[in-house]
C-alpha cells in the first residue's frame, strides 16, 4: 500500500544560508511566515514527522498542535553534516577551498568535505527510516518537515536522476513537494 509524503523544507534561518548541516539555529520571522504560507489551509495530514533541529521542529510542533495531529521527531531526517564546512558559505569556500568545493558540486558521492558525513551514509539513514515509515504507516498521508539535503535526495530518487545530479535539484525555503512511496522503496513525485 502507498504512503503519501509531503516534504516541507524549513524557512529562512537566523544565521542565513551556506552549509547549515547540524547547526541548530532558529527560523527568522520571515522564515516562520514562509512555512505558514506553505501550509495555510492544509489539514489533510495524519501526522507530522520532523527533523529534531529547531529550524524544523519548532514549526512542526506548532503546526501539529494547531491541527491536533501527532508529532514524531525523527533524527534520521536531520540535514547532512558538512564537517569543517558547517556554517560557511560557498563564497567563503571559494576563497580557500575552491577545488574541493568544485569536486563536491561535481559529484557529492565521491567527494566528502573534510570531517563531513559521507553522502552514501546520509542516503542510507534517510532511505532506511523512510522504508520503515512506508511499512508502518502505509495508507497514511504524512507531512515531513525537513531540510534541503533530505528533500534533494528524495526528489532526485523520485525523478530517477543519477547520483551526480543530486545538487542540481532546486529546493527553496518552505518548498512543499509531494511523494508517493511504494513498497520496495519506489518513489514517485506527485503534484501537491
Amino acid at each position: 500500500m502507498t504512503l503519501t509524503l509531503d516534504l516541507l523544507r524549513h524557512g529562512q534561518t537566523e544565521l542565513g544560508g551556506g552549509f547549515r548541516g547540524s547547526i541548530d539555529d532558529n527560523l527568522t520571522t520571515a522564515g516562520w511566515q514562509q512555512m505558514q504560507t506553505a501550509t495555510c489551509g492544509r489539514a489533510d495530514w495524519d501526522a507530522v514527522i520532523s527533523s529534531p533541529l529547531r529550524r524544523c521542529a519548532d514549526f512542526a510542533f506548532e503546526l501539529a498542535r494547531q491541527l491536533n495531529r501527532p508529532l514524531v521527531l525523527e533524527p534520521a531526517f536531520r540535514e547532512l553534516h558538512f564537517g569543517d564546512w558547517e556554517g560557511r558559505s560557498a563564497a567563503e569556500l571559494m576563497q580557500d577551498e575552491a577545488d574541493a568545493l568544485g569536486r563536491f558540486w561535481d559529484d557529492p558521492y565521491t567527494f566528502t568535505p573534510p570531517g563531513a558525513e559521507p553522502l552514501a551514509d546520509f542516503e542510507s539513514r534517510v532511505l532506511s527510516i523512510l522504508a520503515g515509515l512506508q511499512q508502518q504507516r502505509s495508507g497514511q498521508h504524512l507531512l515531513l518537515v525537513t531540510h534541503g539535503g533530505v528533500m534533494r535526495l528524495l526528489l532526485a530518487k523520485a525523478r530517477g536522476l543519477a547520483p551526480q545530479a543530486l545538487l542540481q535539484v532546486q529546493v527553496e525555503h518552505a518548498q512543499l513537494s509531494r511523494l508517493r512511496c511504494e513498497p520496495g522503496g519506489v518513489l514517485y513525485e506527485c503534484p501537491c
